[in-house]
């Protein structure tokens, strides 16, 4: 049932570009830290390569993922079969977080819609993609997607995000830096 492989084979990439909902998975290095695990929708997920992808990372409560590839680096990208055959698929890799007016963004960003609360860019090095049954997942319908965050954003305007990355986003709940925090220290 379940395979491994050292990059995405062609049905890999097809699987991914059909779902709706991908979750991240990273960790603190610290046997007390917490292990974060994210939903993540909107069309905000790219295939770069058989071995890197990247998604546009929109604003939220917090900033765990991005501390934590600070720390170590480690990120899983999971991903369902809620309609049609049952599968589950995870890249395992290097994660990077790539900020807005660096070079590597000026590269990935245009390969995005634009979406109000974009903060930073995930981009991850795969070394193993793990697939398996998915037997017990359930089938669920996709309706459409929420604007709920997009009104959110736009409401805030661009200060008021920068103010709210400042408050809720410069740290993980660990205390660990961001890469986004630092950059938004004096």
């Amino acid at each position: 049932m379940a395979k491994q492989f050292p990059a995405m084979l062609p049905e890999h990439i097809q699987f991914i570009s059909k779902q709706h909902l991908f979750f991240v998975g990273s960790s603190a290095l610290s046997q007390d830290g917490h292990v974060n695990l994210s939903p993540k929708g909107y069309d905000t997920f790219r295939v770069l390569s058989d071995t890197q992808v990247a998604y546009l990372d929109l604003t939220g409560s917090g900033s765990e993922t991005s501390a934590h590839i600070k720390e170590n680096g480690r990120l899983t990208i999971m991903f369902c079969a809620f309609e049609g055959p049952p599968n589950i698929l995870r890249l395992y890799g290097t994660g990077r977080v790539v900020l807005p007016k660096t070079k590597e963004w000026e590269v990935l960003y245009p390969q995005f819609d634009p979406l109000p609360g974009a903060r930073q860019i995930i981009a991850l090095d795969i070394h193993k993609v793990h697939t398996s049954c998915g037997y017990s997942i359930p089938f669920m319908s996709f309706e459409k997607e929420r604007d709920t965050l997009q009104r959110w954003a736009d409401q805030k305007g661009e200060e008021g995000l920068k103010s709210y990355w400042e408050q809720k986003n410069s740290a993980s709940i660990d205390g660990l830096p961001t890469p986004l925090g630092k950059r938004l220290k004096p």
